[in-house]
């Protein structure tokens, strides 16, 4: 007993068991140790397992007066608003309103400044409510401050002593307890054994043998009891409850771990937050760097990037001082941090700096968008500033260049040689094929006539030659053309030239420290190798075209079989859903059977067969029209080629390869258009269709056709020699020279030649003979035509139609003769012209030979033409003249003409109506003509009689001059000479009696002689003249000078 007051008055501090007072030591140490019990109260806490459960268990659920509850199902014991402690105010909120503090809506701040609350402030609380407190009112506030502490102590020491009968109660009640449980089970009475016990536990249960519960009598059974005592042996009482403990334990640690733990990991991550705070710009720069190079920003990439580079570097600054002296643990962090940094940038940079390598050196990272709208040259600027910025050990500048010369190179080659493969397997193609009908060609020749060549290039050849131009020209413009290859030439060598010079460099970075200056610089063989490459480059180009123009086709056409070469435009095999086949992405004209490859050209004797440049079976008008084409891209690409200073100004045999290029490919297109030229002028016949003009209705398309036909020519053969559209280019004058003299000789020879030939196949249209209804000429024939039926009004109005009895032979040859008339009057003399313009030189002697040519070839269809008629005639007036009835009987005078001269008459109303329906501008020409061969037969038929009396003297003149009356429009001086010389036939045939009364008969026969022709005014109405001013002259009929007196007779009476 003694013991166990001992205990208690030692636990308690007192000295009596039954103290009256509140010992006045407890209220000293209380005070002082209020904070330190706090600290103890809080580690205990922080280190308790339970923490959590402890909080649930003690949380207060009574809810202090002037509480918030925000609703949440959890009340908040700070309350709304309190006074101030120190006693200057009854309310803390409306105080700190006044100051200019709102803590009205802000709960957090607000607990900041009451009292009651955990997170209560003292320095926020005095900074803001006693900001200009004095001294002494801060002293009065201590002093208040200490007044409500004692009153609260007071408080707790009447709480103790009202309940220090119950504290003493509870203790002894809990030794008892105590001495229970530890003495419990030490009685040295030994315990009965009971066999079998029907309150048995469950651990014993469990603890058996399993043989249903059943015990062996003679094991004793344990107490209960014991295992609840305070021993060794039971663990002191623990042992019962230790297995449940540890596995509520477990289960708490598992659901109750994290938040017990959360206090440490709250000051972890606290410290961590504010090394992240000191360090943000380290710790920052990978994600920083990362995400600029996704979202390819490369000038804050560069920032970022150079920022790490200095805290590495002072980094390492740091590590190095860090040998001399013991570096604190602040500066090892940021040695680690920097390192870690570090790290992973340089890895970020690498992986960067390798891909804008491979984008620098590969020419698929141009894309197709960016070369379109000229970013490409941009783009490796940007690539070489980039690496420039980051730093590299290779010269960026020196990279690209050397990568951008193989890639022209290989490109060259690569796009020259298919190119020629296509245009050979095409070129086959059409030499395998038949030769088209001068029909077919024609067609192509006539529809020039109806547009220009400019207007409508698809119609002067057939698809599929036009198609093969198409594809020669692409290859001349892919290759030569300011937007093809040799533009991409040129354009290195300006951005070589801009290098070596120094003035690209300006612009560029320097890089970290200038470690990239040296990269600026180029050496002098690097600028020597740089131009050789560029040379290298133009010849490259130079010898393609060259052997394009001068050699033969080609022969193997296997590389057609071979995959597409890469381009910028061509998709990766992934892309393509498989590998790269050789027949993936290419012109289905070209997918062929290895096994069955166009065989070469037959050969036929034709002159292309030997060139590789012209399309078999090509007509001269696409032939000039591609052919100008192509040169002037040729002239305009060795332009640009001797442009490059290298060529321009280095070698002077470079500028004379490039003269030889621009003069063999011009000889050989020369020679190739005139052979063409050649065979369309003797095709040029079938371009007749017999349609008359539009413009002019007495001729047909023909002479239109072949202006148009020859002026092309001449217009783009004026092109191709001079090559004028290359000449605005600034070395051209230097390149294209003017062509020699044999090459504008041939010109001309070759000029007058198709003239020639022309002008031979109307002559043949006209003169072919009708072998059948249906002939060529007549087969397409779909409207009216001429008929020898009287000319009417109506049939005059068909006439004036489109087409013409083609099936007659005198149509054709007088629209021959008037399409004749027309080219030498109008269509020649303006070629003439053309020539001489465009050519520089004077067709003197030419013109001369076109000029007899013409008269020739029209005298001679002429002729042609007027023989039939002429004939005709021949036999009218020599039989009609010879006819025995021709005399008139003796002493009869002679009141009419014979029958012969009207039927002569008739004759030439019938060719008159022909020849003014067909072409009028001939009529005057043919009837003039015929008038004079009318003459001439007259004469020649007069000499068949020996001797003339007066009355065959006076027939022979009413005959003789009702012809040259009834004809007078007509009338020429070859005929009036011819009729003079009948007169002096006549006059020699008789005597001086018959002379004599001849003139007495004249105003008779005058008169006889009107009387006639008001009888034949109907019938011979075609061959008058139009109505002239009153006073014009009589144009006719005067008679030789053996019939003077007959001179003014009857020419003077009669009525034209």
């Amino acid at each position: 007993m003694a013991d166990l007051e001992r205990t208690v008055l030692d636990f308690y501090g007192v000295s009596t068991l039954y103290p009256t007072e509140w010992p006045p030591e407890k209220n000293v140490d209380s005070d002082n140790s209020e904070e330190e019990d706090a600290k103890k109260k809080k580690i205990n806490r922080r280190k308790s397992r339970y923490q959590a459960l402890e909080r649930a268990v003690s949380h207060r659920s009574s809810v202090v007066p002037g509480s918030e509850n925000p609703g949440t199902g959890h009340a908040n014991l700070v309350q709304r608003d309190e006074p101030d402690p120190l006693g200057t105010t009854d309310s803390v909120v409306r105080t700190l309103k006044l100051l200019g503090v709102s803590v009205q809506d802000d709960i957090r701040l607000r607990n900041r400044f009451l009292l009651s609350s955990t997170t209560f402030s003292p320095a926020l609380f005095l900074s803001q409510m006693h900001a200009t407190a004095q001294t002494e009112s801060l002293r009065n506030g201590l002093d208040v401050l200490s007044q409500s502490i004692d009153q609260k102590s007071a408080s707790l020491k009447v709480l103790v002593e009202s309940n220090f009968e119950r504290f003493v109660r509870a203790k002894a009640t809990i030794d008892n307890v105590y001495k229970e449980m530890k003495y419990r089970g030490i009685d040295q009475t030994p315990s009965r054994v009971r066999s079998h016990s029907r309150h048995a536990s469950r651990n014993s249960f469990r603890g058996s043998s399993g043989a249903a519960g059943m015990t062996s009598p003679l094991v004793p059974v344990a107490d209960p009891r014991k295992k609840n005592a305070l021993v060794k042996e039971s663990e002191y009482g623990v042992m019962g409850i230790k297995a449940p403990l540890l596995d509520v334990s477990a289960k708490a640690e598992d659901v109750w771990g994290p938040a017990l733990g959360g206090r440490e990991k709250e000051e972890h991550l606290k410290t961590v937050a504010s090394a992240i705070d000191m360090y943000k710009e380290y710790i920052e720069a990978g994600s920083v760097i990362s995400d600029a190079i996704k979202r390819k920003d490369h000038e804050s990439l560069i920032e970022e990037y150079t920022k790490a580079r200095r805290f590495a570097e002072e980094a390492k600054e740091l590590a190095q001082k860090a040998g001399q002296f013991e570096p604190s643990d602040a500066q090892l962090y940021r040695i680690l941090v920097a390192a870690r940094m570090w790290h992973d940038v340089e890895e970020q940079i690498r992986v960067f700096r390798r891909d804008v390598w491979r984008r620098l050196i590969s020419p698929q990272s141009i894309s197709k968008s960016d070369a379109a709208s000229g970013q490409a040259q941009d783009q490796h600027m940007e690539l070489i500033t980039l690496l420039l910025e980051l730093g590299v050990e290779d010269n960026p500048i020196w990279v690209w260049l050397l990568s951008r010369y193989d890639f022209l190179k290989s490109r060259i080659q690569s796009s020259a040689e298919r190119a020629k493969v296509e245009i050979e397997v095409l070129r086959r193609r059409l030499a395998s094929g038949e030769k088209p009908s001068p029909q077919a060609i024609a067609t192509h020749l006539r529809a020039l006539g109806r547009q220009s060549v400019e207007g409508k290039s698809a119609s002067f050849d057939s698809s599929d030659i036009v198609e093969l131009w198409e594809l020669m020209v692409s290859f001349l413009n892919n290759l030569l053309s300011a937007q093809g290859i040799l533009g991409e030439v040129v354009e290195f060598w300006q951005t070589v030239q801009g290098f070596i010079e120094g003035k690209t460099q300006r612009t560029m970075p320097s890089g970290y420290n200038g470690e990239s200056k040296h990269h600026h610089r180029l050496s002098q063989q690097g600028t020597i190798d740089l131009q050789k490459g560029t040379i290298e480059l133009v010849d490259l180009i130079r010898e393609h075209v060259l052997s394009f123009f001068a050699a033969p086709p080609i022969e193997d056409i296997s590389l057609l079989f071979s995959p597409l070469p890469p381009s910028p435009a061509t998709p990766n095999a992934a892309a393509m859903g498989g590998s790269l086949t050789p027949t993936a992405l290419r012109d289905p004209r070209f997918n062929l059977d290895p096994n069955n490859i166009p065989p070469p050209s037959p050969k036929r004797g034709e002159s292309w067969e030997k060139l590789a440049f012209w399309p078999p079976w090509s007509n001269s008008l696409s032939g000039v029209h591609y052919l100008s084409k192509m040169l002037a891209l040729v002239g305009s690409g060795a332009a640009d080629m001797a442009s490059i200073t290298p060529v321009g100004q280095g070698d002077a045999a470079e500028l004379e390869k490039l003269r030889t290029l621009v003069g063999v490919a011009r000889e050989r297109c020369v020679n190739a258009l005139l052979g063409a030229w050649n065979k369309d002028a003797e095709n040029i016949k079938y371009v007749e269709d017999w349609n008359r003009s539009s413009v002019r209705r007495d001729v047909t398309k023909m002479p239109a056709s072949f202006s148009a036909f020859e002026g092309s020519l001449l217009s783009g053969m004026q092109k191709i020699l001079y090559i004028s559209e290359a000449m605005s280019k600034p070395r051209a004058s230097d390149i294209v020279l003017p062509p020699p003299s044999k090459l504008l000789q041939m010109v001309r020879s070759q000029y007058v030649t198709t003239l020639y030939k022309a002008l031979s196949g109307m002559v043949e249209n006209a003169e072919r003979p009708l072998k059948k209804a249906d002939d060529d000429w007549t087969m397409d024939m779909d409207g009216y035509v001429i008929s020898n039926a009287p000319t009417t009004e109506s049939t005059l109005s068909i006439v004036g139609g489109a087409t013409v009895d083609a099936g007659d032979r005198n149509v054709r040859m007088l629209l021959t003769l008037s399409n004749l008339q027309s080219l030498r009057t109008e269509e020649v003399p303006n070629l003439n012209i053309q020539f001489e313009n465009a050519f520089s030189v004077k067709l003197t002697d030419e013109t001369k030979t076109i000029r007899d040519v013409l008269g020739q070839i029209e005298q001679k269809l002429f002729q042609t033409y007027t023989r039939p008629s002429v004939d005709t005639l021949r036999q009218i007036v020599r039989a009609g003249v010879t006819a025995a009835d021709w005399p008139p009987p003796r002493g009869e005078k002679p009141r009419e003409v014979r029958p012969y001269v009207y039927e002569a008459l008739l004759s030439l109303v019938l060719v008159h109506t022909q020849v003014s329906t067909t072409a009028a501008s001939l009529t005057t020409q043919v009837l003039q003509f015929l008038l004079e061969q009318t003459s001439r037969e007259l004469l020649e038929a007069f000499k068949l009689r020996p001797k003339y009396n007066l009355e065959m003297l006076m027939q022979a003149t009413l005959d003789v001059e009702f012809v040259a009356q009834t004809l007078s429009h007509y009338t020429t001086d070859r005929a009036s000479e011819l009729q003079s010389l009948v007169y002096q036939e006549l006059d020699g045939r008789t005597d001086n009696e018959a002379r004599v009364r001849l003139q007495n008969e004249l105003p008779e026969m005058r008169a006889v002689l009107k009387r006639l022709r008001e009888a034949s005014k109907s019938e011979f109405a075609c061959f008058r003249k139009p109505k002239r001013p009153a006073g014009a002259g009589s144009s006719g009929g005067g008679v030789g000078a053996g019939l003077e007196r007959r001179d003014t007779g009857l020419s003077i009476g009669s009525d034209r």
